[in-house]
């Protein structure tokens, strides 16, 4: 068992799902049900299978959940992709919250690869 609070990766995550929850409230009302409720699940998904992974008891169960998390912050740069696209938020907000979320990415790619599965 992992303490997951001390990985600089769950805390990223933590610090990424606080922006999009910030954002997303400058969303139009009517997506509040659609867009917007997909991009804060996405988000908060990161570091909860982070934390849920670093409560199991083998390498190979962290790995799968770390591998949900992984699938969680590119599903959540498709949604800021499409976010853009739809004007809700401009291409300086784009930038900088994928740059956020990329680094997350490669942080949960580098745990994997520690863990011995």
């Amino acid at each position: 068992m992992h303490n997951f609070k001390e990985l600089k990766v769950w805390q990223a995550g933590i610090q990424l799902s606080k922006s999009i929850f910030i954002l997303t409230k400058t969303f139009p009302n009517d997506e509040k049900i659609g867009l917007v409720s997909q991009m804060n699940r996405a988000a908060v998904s990161i570091p909860s299978n982070i934390a849920e992974g670093c409560g199991r008891k083998s390498g190979k169960e962290l790995h799968q959940f770390l591998n949900i998390a992984l699938g969680s912050a590119f599903e959540l740069e498709t949604q800021l992709i499409i976010a853009k696209e739809f004007d809700y938020i401009n291409n300086e907000t784009l930038n900088t919250t994928c740059n956020l979320v990329t680094g997350i990415q490669k942080m949960i790619s580098g745990l994997q690869k520690s863990i011995a599965i």
